[in-house]
């Protein structure tokens, strides 16, 4: 057995889609469209697996758009994506500046969490041993929440 991929429902598209690829940095993998079950798949993947990806090699996130309008509540979508990072406050300071707010900042040098604009909560995971604590996050001790 192995991950292929998980899925969430998106209920705009272009929105989840910017979040996704501008915003966090995944990259589109495939898309498939059914006009006769009115729904667009769009697989990403984070930008080193790309390659793996396309022959479904890596793990994917598939964002799943029914053309026809419906809301998402509860269990309809899903709990958390997790993604490792080479350097969470790089990473956490560049999405800061494209406008993501960081739910929970990594005030530990280990883990942070942002949502996506469908509520999906993404953990972003240092690679590695938590860095060392650094300001400004450390002061962020009680701020957010996943």
């Amino acid at each position: 057995m192995r991950y292929l991929h998980t899925m969430i429902r998106a209920a705009n598209l272009e929105q989840t889609l910017h979040f996704f690829v501008d915003q966090l940095g995944l990259v589109e993998a495939y898309r498939y469209e059914n006009e006769a079950g009115r729904f667009t798949l769009v697989f990403l993947s984070a930008p080193a697996d790309l390659d793996n990806a396309k022959t479904q090699q890596a793990p994917l996130v598939e964002i799943t758009y029914n053309w026809d309008p419906e809301t998402y509540e509860g269990g309809r979508n899903f709990g958390h994506l997790a993604y490792q990072v080479d350097d969470i406050y790089h990473t956490c300071q560049q999405l800061l500046d494209r406008g993501v707010t960081l739910n929970r900042p990594p005030r530990d040098g280990r883990m942070a969490f942002i949502k996506s604009p469908d509520g999906i909560s993404i953990e972003l995971l240092q690679a590695g041993p938590a860095l060392a604590e650094a300001e400004p996050w450390s002061s962020m001790a009680n701020q957010g929440s996943w």
